[in-house]
């Protein structure tokens, strides 16, 4: 055939940095930081609650379409006494295949050829493929390195930037806070202008969530619907897999009003229909856990964070520590290195480590070229080795 197969929305995108680097891991026997998902198992009452499920005979065949009574009740609940926001479970509450899937469904109900849709970059790679799908035009806006007088170092949203890329063909703005790759998570100030923008300008926004239980030093998860004239025009992204270390169960919701849940419901009943059905059982059970869990886990991750930040400021990275999500972003220059691609490349010859390079969630390549990313969601005993291996780098 003379005609390209891949249709030309998507010829861009190829086999993912998550594969690639996967790989070569595997090929290495290097320690994986690259690809974001734990290495132990969530809670094991959580884990048993599934089990119950299918042995109950609870969603062993199709569930509803929108999710199981049980988890949408849940997730109406967990949004109620978290962050004050009331959502009606049966109208304003959508169960997807993990949040992935709801990005997808979100764009592509709420997109029209020819729309532009803001991102903030580097920006989770599947941001960039669900614009495509959905005929928009991606409009990043880059997130900016800081360091303040402390020496610590922030990404940074520049607010007038954001304002300068709204223009008459803007229809939505995809937010992600707590924000991957980066470890940023957005400010009451910053969050309160976005807010003001997109009520003054009539947009909608889409915000991934699904790092909302993973914050640390007192850094506040503000929920962008719960601001005013937000509800209304938000779709808000949740997720089981990070809060709970069952990324394999993959169940995801939105919560929105009923004609934005609606409309992405739509779209969503073509994609998977529906999926997880025993999980979303245990997952109701999960969002129910006391306190003492999110504690728990929020505090071991911390632990977590800090041993590999530590180390790879010994090993000679300058280092973003994260106030949120699981990933550590560092500079490469100070060893010497510009190039992210070719740095992750050798790093499993060099150290037995593999990292992704942040270059790959950028629309503006240049700007991401000396930054890398470690994952911290695994073992102690694993991050104490590879922080010993990248020793060899000094």
């Amino acid at each position: 055939m003379t005609r390209p197969l891949l249709n030309r929305r998507l010829a861009e995108f190829g086999t993912t940095i998550f594969a690639e680097m996967s790989a070569l891991a595997t090929r290495t026997g290097s320690i994986n930081l690259g690809q974001g998902f734990p290495d132990t198992d969530g809670p094991e009452e959580i884990r048993e609650a599934a089990v119950r499920a299918l042995r109950d005979g609870r969603g062993n065949q199709y569930p509803p379409g929108p999710g199981v009574p049980e988890l949408r009740s849940a997730i109406a609940d967990h949004q109620r006494g978290r962050y004050g926001l009331s959502y009606e479970p049966d109208t304003e509450v959508l169960v997807t295949a993990g949040a992935t899937e709801a990005i997808a469904a979100a764009l592509l109900a709420l997109v029209e050829p020819g729309d532009e849709v803001i991102a903030l970059e580097p920006y989770y790679d599947s941001y960039a493929a669900c614009i495509a799908m959905a005929g928009g035009t991606r409009v990043p806006v880059t997130l900016r390195p800081e360091q303040d007088g402390d020496g610590d170092r922030r990404f940074v949203l520049d607010l007038d930037e954001l304002r300068a890329a709204v223009t008459d063909r803007t229809r939505l703005i995809l937010l992600n806070t707590p924000h991957n790759p980066t470890g940023t998570v957005l400010t009451r100030a910053e969050l309160t202008a976005v807010a003001e923008l997109a009520t003054e300008r009539d947009l909608l926004v889409v915000t991934d969530e699904v790092y909302e239980h993973l914050v640390f030093d007192g850094a506040e998860h503000l929920p962008l619907a719960s601001l005013p004239g937000m509800r209304e025009r938000t779709v808000t992204i949740g997720s089981s897999g990070k809060t709970f270390s069952f990324t394999g169960w993959k169940v995801g919701w939105i919560t929105a009003s009923p004609e934005l849940t609606s409309a992405v419901r739509s779209a969503k009943q073509f994609l998977t229909y529906v999926s997880a059905g025993p999980f979303q059982y245990a997952v109701a059970e999960a969002l129910r856990l006391p306190d003492a869990y999110f504690d728990g886990f929020r505090a071991d991750l911390a632990a977590k964070r800090d041993l590999l930040a530590e180390g790879l400021a010994q090993a000679g990275f300058a280092v973003y520590r994260p106030a949120g999500t699981y990933f550590v972003t560092t500079d490469i220059r100070p060893l010497g290195e510009e190039d992210g691609f070719a740095f992750c490349r050798s790093l499993p010859e060099r150290a037995g480590v593999v990292a992704i390079p942040n270059a790959v969630f950028y629309d503006h390549r240049e700007a991401g070229a000396p930054f890398v990313r470690f994952a911290f969601c695994k073992k102690t005993e694993v991050l104490e080795e590879a922080v010993s291996r990248l020793k060899r780098l000094g």
